[in-house]
């Protein structure tokens, strides 16, 4: 037998392996696995790793239903988790259609631009690039393995601008409820309807994914829900157990599981890379707590009437005469007497109200006052109320807020704010250097309106407290009458900045300790009102003391009369003689 031919030695040495850059190791998981791509996404930006609760949002956006909102506190990234996305969509499938939402287009195109500047720049990515004949600006731009369409594959709009005509598979909305559109009940109402047009864009199968924060305690988001909407929610500190339940169920599982295994973390970070305990401590006094509620802990349940005592619709809406005002006013809420002109910043539903019944006969106002609320040079404003009296009936004729402190400028307006509406005495709030202001002041008016100053007592209850304890009493009573010049100037002061509102504040005030970040304008109305109401106080104590002095007289009169006789005269020693000619005698 013959032996089988030998088979050539093949050498033993392994073949030498070049080792492969990171990103290519993870090319491959990074497709299937978004929380892959956001690391080598961070990596690739020079950025420190992904936080915990950054991977849990990347999980959701990858994971989570046709219709979806995103609400995460300020700071955490949403934008950027989900640029990344739009990415990470186009890698895997490059015929995918974006269309990218916001309130303004500015910040629409700034989401469309980072997407690109990805695409250009990170190696993994970087055959998505436009081609020649592609469509290749910052505003709308396709990538290179798509195909001819004739939507491109990522495009930025405003909320407000041509969305007629888009087609997308994806529709990111982006922050489209911010201050400026969610300010007033008819914003918010046009808002609402704006967005159903992404129903008619998205493509049968297609995905919505709402990012945003709630800007009003009226969100849009509590309203998606009910269209069919998942809404997660990622709170900057662990919410107590209390707190829980006015999630209604949208909290992170992330966040409940924590809080589970550990109650200990109820009132701390969530977020301890991004955010420490000390530095949410400090948002939150900077803010207010209504403004923390939103803006941080992503709380809008705070629109609980009984949290909110001070409403727009008990006021009077009526323009006021300088001089003259209606003796008797009626209030009523009807839908004919709605001021649909008016910007009303109040809560869902809270409108202003004309007079349901005004008589015809007027008189004079029997005074009028100016209070005014000094600030430093701070961020706070110098504040002012003027309030006139007729008959029980206070009108708010003049308010507002200037910035400058105690600068001349300041000075000589407030001075002219009382000349243009004569008043009769000025009231200050004793909080600025113990009567420095009225020092400051009073040489000012005397060039330009000489009037009576007072500082007011200096009160040393709870400044919420005694604010809603003023003004709700008056507004309930619907005695309280503003003139819609005064609404106007409020909200064009304000529209940048709602926090300094007069309206805004006023319907955002509770009992809460620093429940505002700003309240200087309610404060000044306050003070104004105060004052008349504990006038009327007075004017009615004296009313009901003559009344009394006056049954008085009359029952010491019908005394007389019975004890001494029908007749009953009045010498000139003055005693009190009646009686017959006999008794006289």
């Amino acid at each position: 037998m013959t032996s089988p031919p030998l088979k050539p030695k093949v050498s033993q040495a392994p073949f030498p392996r070049v080792p492969l850059t990171p990103i290519a190791e993870a090319i491959h998981p990074a497709r299937k696995d978004f929380r892959k791509f956001i690391f080598m996404l961070w990596k690739h930006l020079n950025l420190p790793n992904p936080t915990e609760i950054q991977y849990d949002i990347a999980k959701y956006l990858q994971h989570g239903p046709r219709r979806s909102i995103i609400e995460a506190f300020r700071g955490v990234g949403k934008s950027w988790l989900t640029a990344g996305l739009v990415v990470w969509l186009l890698w895997n499938d490059p015929q995918q259609k974006v269309l990218v939402v916001s309130a303004s287009k500015d910040r629409a195109d700034q989401f469309s631009t980072f997407v690109k500047r990805i695409i250009a720049e990170m190696p993994c990515v970087m055959h998505l690039k436009p081609t020649g004949d592609q469509r290749d600006s910052m505003l709308a731009f396709d990538v290179g393995p798509a195909l001819a369409d004739h939507s491109p594959s990522v495009k930025s709009v405003g909320l407000y601008g041509q969305l007629t005509g888009s087609r997308a598979n994806v529709i990111v909305a982006d922050d489209v409820e911010v201050p400026n559109n969610a300010l007033t009940q008819m914003m918010r109402d046009r808002l609402s309807e704006r967005v159903k047009e992404f129903d008619a864009i998205l493509k049968p199968g297609g995905r919505v994914i709402y990012l945003g924060t709630p800007q009003t305690e009226m969100s849009l988001y509590n309203d998606l829900p009910e269209r069919g909407y998942e809404v997660r929610v990622w709170p900057a500190l662990y919410p107590t157990l209390e707190q829980i339940a006015a999630y209604k169920g949208r909290l992170a599982p992330y966040i409940t599981l924590k809080l589970e295994k550990n109650p200990s973390l109820q009132g701390r970070t969530t977020d301890p890379m991004r955010f420490s305990d000390e530095d949410l401590m400090e948002r939150r006094v900077s803010y207010g707590r209504g403004g923390f509620a939103l803006q941080f802990m992503l709380d809008t349940s705070l629109s609980d009437a009984d949290k909110y005592p001070l409403k727009l619709s008990d006021l009077i809406v009526m323009s006021c005469s300088p001089e003259l005002a209606p003796m008797k006013l009626a209030w009523a809420t009807s839908p004919e007497l709605v001021c649909s002109d008016l910007h009303a910043t109040g809560l869902s539903g809270d409108r202003y109200y004309r007079p349901f019944w005004k008589s015809e006969e007027v008189g004079p106002y029997s005074g009028c006052v100016m209070a005014i609320d000094p600030s430093g040079r701070g961020k706070d404003e110098t504040a002012y109320a003027v309030v006139k009296n007729l008959n029980g009936f206070l009108y708010l004729v003049a308010a507002g807020g200037l910035k400058g402190g105690y600068d001349e400028e300041v000075l000589v307006k407030l001075a002219n704010v009382a000349k243009a509406n004569a008043v009769k005495l000025i009231l200050v709030e004793p909080n600025f250097g113990d009567g420095m202001f009225n020092q400051l002041l009073k040489p000012v008016l005397g060039r330009i309106y000489p009037c009576t100053v007072e500082d007011t007592d200096r009160s040393t209850t709870q400044k919420e407290a005694r604010i809603i304890d003023t003004l709700e009493p008056v507004m309930a009573s619907h005695r309280l009458v503003v003139d819609p010049k005064v609404i106007e100037e409020d909200y064009r002061t304000s529209v940048d900045d709602p926090k300094y509102g007069l309206f805004y504040q006023m319907t955002r005030l509770t009992r809460d300790r620093n429940s505002l970040a700003k309240d200087d304008r309610l404060d000044a109305l306050a003070l104004a009102v105060r004052y008349w109401t504990e006038a009327m106080a007075k004017d009615a104590t004296k009313a009901i003391q003559t009344q009394k002095d006056d049954l008085l007289k009359q029952g010491l009169k019908e005394f007389m009369r019975h004890a001494l006789g029908k007749s009953i005269w009045k010498p000139k020693g003055g005693n009190f003689m009646g009686g017959n000619r006999a008794m006289r005698r």
